[in-house]
């Protein structure tokens, strides 16, 4: 198929782009890696009235790393992220670049950027489960200003999230370093859309060992969920025994609303799978007794 008729409108800096997405309404849309979008809109699944091309920005592509946050530029592409494992696992951020082999294909990852994942919001997004995983917090802008959301404010359903119609996503933060993280998926192919994704997320102290955990999902809910009844089988758990990895999962698994899934066991047991092997990845070889 084609797409349906739509205007072009190309922006140079931020500013523009904001003054040309209040200008052009609610029916225009963003145009950055257009990895999604244009697909989308090839089979009119997606159907705007004018697209902002904002490929140009140069502004908006970097990738700002130290020992205590990371901020990257919404322009920045999955490639350049997964190019950066180095500097990014150094200062604590590592599961970021260790993450991005999983999104698509090497020319989709060239193309795509972090903004556009964030913005297009699929439930199996590996950006957006990041962003939930690690506390990101979303940078938008608009010609009314800039405000910061929590990732877990972000995302509110299938292809739905919290940004107005004029505003632009410019920056994703991630306020601490997680050494000690990491994220397993499965999908039915190379390259394919995740049928579940477990991101871990622990906090290991030297001398006592596993102090807390995090437990994020994607692909199991319309957005990516983080699971408290995970978090609270590892807080203070001083060390991984398989027992506890065992009682995490079933901890994990007993709290997920399959009532929408097509099959509600298999995705079950997809996530037992992933959470089980994300957790045992996230482990320091110290906290570990197998």
């Amino acid at each position: 198929m084609k797409p349906s008729s739509f205007g072009y409108h190309r922006a140079s800096s931020v500013s523009t782009a904001c003054r040309l997405l209040a200008e052009l309404g609610e029916d225009a849309k963003i145009l950055a890696g257009g990895q999604s979008l244009v697909a989308m809109m090839a089979f009119r699944l997606a159907r705007p009235s004018d697209l902002l091309d904002i490929g140009g920005v140069d502004e908006l592509d970097y990738l700002d790393v130290g020992p205590a946050e990371l901020r990257i530029g919404a322009l920045t592409t999955h490639h350049r992220a997964e190019k950066a494992q180095e500097v990014l696992t150094d200062n604590g951020f590592g599961v970021i670049a260790r993450t991005m082999p999983y999104i698509g294909h090497l020319p989709i990852r060239t193309r795509g950027t972090v903004g556009g994942s964030l913005a297009h919001a699929d439930a199996t997004a590996e950006w957006c489960l990041l962003a939930e995983l690690l506390d990101a917090q979303i940078v938008v802008t608009s010609v009314r200003g800039e405000r910061i959301i929590d990732a877990h404010e972000f995302f509110f359903g299938f292809f739905a999230t919290a940004l107005d119609e004029d505003e632009l996503i410019t920056e994703l933060r991630f306020p601490r370093p997680a050494p000690n993280a990491a994220v397993a998926e499965f999908a039915n192919r190379h390259g394919d859309f995740a049928v579940v994704a477990a991101g871990v997320d622990l906090d290991v102290d030297p001398a006592a060992g596993v102090r807390a955990g995090r437990v994020a999902l994607a692909g199991t809910q319309p957005v990516p969920v983080t699971i408290a009844a995970a978090g609270e089988v590892l807080a203070d758990c001083g060390e991984l025994t398989p027992h506890l990895v065992d009682a995490c999962v079933e901890a994990a698994v007993a709290e997920l609303d399959l009532t929408d899934q097509a099959d509600p066991e298999y995705v079950r047991g997809v996530a037992r799978t992933q959470i089980r092997s994300a957790l045992w990845s996230a482990a320091p070889e110290e906290v570990r007794s197998r």
